[in-house]
C-alpha cells in the first residue's frame, strides 16, 4: 500500500477580493507550474506574510478560492510570532490573522493561518484499493530502515474524484524524517 508522498513548502491560498487588493484591479494568477492535484498550480506572484514578530515571503496557490488560507509549517509560525491551530486545508475559522502584503496593496487577513494537518489525498479507486475512507485516520512510514525512517501518525485520508493519489508533509516534517524530494510512504491501518 504505497503511496507517493510530496512535501509541501509554505504556501497561501487568497480570494480574487484579496488578490485584487493585493496585485490591482483585475489581477489575475498566474501559472508557474502545475501541481501533483488536477487544477492547483504555483503562481509567479508572490505576497509577504508579516507577523507580529517577523515576515516570510511566499508563494500563491491556485486557483483563487473562497477563503484566504496560510499554511505554514510550526518553524514559519514561530518566526512569524504566529501561534496556529493544526488543521485540515479549507478549516480556517478561529484561526489567526496575518498582513498579508503584495506589491499594490495590503490586507489584514483574520481566521487564515493554520499548519495543515498531514493528509493523503485519494480517488474513490485508490480509497477501495488501499481499504480506506474518507476521514479515516492512517499512520504512513517513510523512509529507509537504518535512515531516519519515520512513521507519521493522525495522517487524514481525503477522498474525491477531484484528486490524485499522493500524501502531504509539510517542510518540518520532511526535514525530520530527512526525506528529500517526493519519495513512497506505507499506508499502516
Amino acid at each position: 500500500m504505497k503511496v507517493m508522498v510530496e512535501t509541501s513548502a509554505r504556501h497561501i491560498h487568497i480570494t480574487q477580493e484579496t488578490l485584487e487588493a493585493l496585485f490591482g484591479k483585475d489581477a489575475q494568477l498566474t501559472n508557474k507550474k502545475d501541481l501533483s492535484q488536477p487544477g492547483q498550480f504555483a503562481c509567479t506572484e508572490k505576497v509577504t506574510v508579516v507577523g507580529p514578530k517577523g515576515e516570510l515571503t511566499m508563494s500563491i496557490l491556485g486557483p483563487v478560492r473562497p477563503a484566504n488560507q496560510v499554511e505554514i509549517a510550526f518553524t514559519d509560525a514561530r518566526k512569524l510570532g504566529i501561534a496556529p491551530p493544526v488543521r485540515e486545508s479549507g478549516d480556517v475559522a478561529g484561526a489567526p490573522g496575518c498582513k498579508l502584503v503584495g506589491p499594490k496593496g495590503e490586507v489584514e487577513a483574520s481566521d487564515c493561518v493554520i499548519v495543515a494537518k498531514r493528509h493523503i489525498h485519494l480517488t474513490p479507486e485508490a480509497a477501495a484499493e488501499f481499504g480506506v475512507e474518507d476521514k479515516q485516520i492512517v499512520s504512513v512510514k517513510v523512509g529507509e530502515p537504518g535512515s531516519r525512517e519515520t512513521i507519521f501518525g493522525d495522517v487524514v485520508v481525503r477522498v474525491s474524484d477531484k484528486f490524485f493519489p499522493a500524501m502531504h508533509i509539510d517542510t518540518d516534517e520532511s526535514n525530520a524524517a530527512g526525506l528529500s524530494g517526493t519519495v513512497d510512504g506505507e499506508i499502516i491501518l
